[in-house]
């Protein structure tokens, strides 16, 4: 099976849901590996810089006209995506603590990993909380 294939057949087996997670999963693990490098270089910034993309995408989502979410739902996606841009600018010029997106993050994932068709979802292991 090419990969072509399996990326297709993963697409149908995936919920909307699902995807997110998987997305998230991937962004917050580019996140931790930034951090845990503990060299501030391209791939540092690379990773913020695709946090923030994703979370522009979601606020964008949130804007349409026809969004199928609750109002207050996608109101509070929104503000959260302009923190994470603010923010995100911070830690770049080194005013801010990457840790703080990376909670955020997970805390978004412990959100839709609650939900009905997450429920079986563990987190990568990239991602796991961790332990004192």
């Amino acid at each position: 099976m090419s990969l072509q294939a399996y990326q297709k057949a993963q697409r149908f087996a995936e919920s909307p849901r699902e995807t997110e997670y998987r997305l998230f999963a991937q962004v917050t693990g580019a996140l931790i590996r930034a951090k845990e490098s503990g060299v501030k270089n391209g791939a540092y910034v690379d990773a913020l810089d695709w946090n923030r993309r994703m979370w522009s995408v979601f606020s964008t989502d949130c804007a349409v006209e026809g969004n199928q979410l609750p109002s207050d739902l996608r109101a509070r996606i929104i503000s959260i995506a302009l923190w994470v841009s603010r923010y995100t600018s911070e830690v770049i010029r080194g005013n801010g603590d990457i840790d703080a997106l990376i909670d955020v993050n997970r805390a978004i994932m412990e959100g839709l990993a609650s939900r009905p068709d997450m429920a079986n979802q563990p987190a990568p292991a990239a991602i796991q909380p961790q332990t004192a």
